[in-house]
C-alpha cells in the first residue's frame, strides 16, 4: 500500500473509533434504523476488499491481458466483470479502484473536517471581530466555484498527484462544516460546565477542544459521514473529466470515463464502477441518517 492508502486507512480507523466512543451505550438506536446494518456491512466489506486487493484482484490493476482477443470480453468465470477497452480485467481494477476513491474520500474529509472544525470552533468561542472575520472568508470561499478552484490548481499541475488532489478537495470542501461548529460552540461556551472550567483556570484552547467539541461531536460526525460521500463524488467527477489522477491508476471515476464510448456493446465496463458509487454513496448517507437518530439527546428516552 502507498503512503496514502495507509493514511486513509488510519483516518478510517480514527474516525470509527470517534464514532463508536459518541456512540456508547446508543449501539442498539443506531442498529433500529432500517438502513443502518446494511449500509455498515457494506462500507466493512468494501474496506476490507480495499485493503487485501493484491490478494483478492486475479489480474495486476494496470495488466492489458490481449489487446487483440480479450477487448471489452463479456463477464466470465475467468473474468468476473469483464474487461476494458483495453483488456484490463474490470473486477481488478474495480477492487484497486476502491482503495483510491475511499482513500480520498476519507483523508479529503478528514482535512476538511479538521479545518472546519478549528476555524468554527474559534469563530464560535471568540465571537466579536474574530468571528466576523472568519465567517466573511467563510461566505467568500462559499460564493467562490469549486471548479474555478480547481482549475486553477491544475493550472499548476499538469497531472495532479493524490496529495495535492485530496489538500485541494478537502481544502475547498470545509466551509459548511465551519458553519456547523460555529453554530454548536455559540450554543454550548455558555453552558455552566464551560463556565466551571474557566473558573478553574482552563484557557481558551482547553475549553474548546476537551469541554465544547466533545460536547458538539454528534452533528460534526454525521457532517463527516455525509461529507465522505459528496467528497468521492467530486473525485469520480473530476477523473470522469480527465483532471483528476492519471492513468493507469484507477480510480471509480476514471474507469467510467474509460468505458463511456464503448458503453452501449460494452455496458459493464461503466455499469460496474457508477453502481459502486452509487451504493457507497447511498451506504454512507444512511449511515449518517442512523448516526443523527442515535446521537440525537431528544432521543435518550425512548
Amino acid at each position: 500500500m502507498t503512503l496514502p492508502e495507509w493514511m486513509a486507512l488510519a483516518a478510517a480507523l480514527l474516525i470509527t473509533r470517534w464514532i463508536m466512543a459518541a456512540l456508547r451505550r446508543r449501539y442498539g438506536r443506531f442498529f433500529r434504523h432500517p438502513t443502518a446494518g446494511w449500509a455498515t456491512a457494506l462500507l466493512v466489506f468494501l474496506s476490507v476488499l480495499a485493503v487485501a486487493a493484491p490478494l483478492v484482484a486475479p489480474f495486476p490493476y494496470w495488466l492489458q491481458i490481449d489487446i487483440v482477443r480479450l477487448k471489452n470480453h463479456p463477464p466470465s468465470w475467468t473474468y468476473l466483470l469483464g474487461t476494458d477497452l483495453y483488456s484490463r480485467d474490470v473486477w481488478s481494477r474495480l477492487i484497486y479502484g476502491a482503495r483510491i476513491s475511499l482513500a480520498i474520500g476519507a483523508l479529503g474529509m478528514l482535512v476538511a473536517l479538521t479545518v472546519g472544525t478549528v476555524v468554527g470552533a474559534v469563530a464560535g468561542y471568540y465571537r466579536r471581530w474574530v468571528d466576523a472575520v472568519l465567517m466573511r472568508g467563510v461566505d467568500i470561499g462559499l460564493a467562490l466555484p469549486r471548479i474555478f478552484i480547481l482549475l486553477m490548481a491544475i493550472a499548476l499541475w499538469e497531472r495532479l498527484p493524490i496529495g495535492v488532489l485530496v489538500l485541494v478537495i478537502g481544502l475547498t470542501s470545509w466551509f459548511g462544516t465551519s458553519r456547523l461548529v460555529r453554530a454548536e460552540v455559540l450554543s454550548l461556551r455558555e453552558r455552566d460546565f464551560v463556565s466551571a472550567a474557566r473558573a478553574v483556570g482552563a484557557g481558551p484552547a482547553r475549553v474548546i477542544f476537551a469541554h465544547v467539541l466533545p460536547n458538539a461531536a454528534a452533528p460534526i460526525i454525521v457532517s463527516a459521514a455525509l461529507g465522505v460521500g459528496n467528497v468521492l463524488l467530486l473525485e469520480a467527477g473530476l477523473s470522469f473529466l480527465g483532471i483528476g489522477l492519471p492513468p493507469p491508476q484507477p480510480s471509480w471515476g476514471n474507469m467510467i470515463a474509460d468505458g463511456q464510448h464503448t458503453l452501449l456493446h460494452a455496458p459493464w465496463t461503466t455499469l460496474f464502477p457508477g453502481l459502486a458509487i452509487a451504493l457507497v454513496v447511498m451506504a454512507l448517507n444512511s449511515v449518517a441518517d442512523a448516526l443523527r437518530d442515535a446521537l440525537d439527546p431528544r432521543e435518550e428516552s425512548t
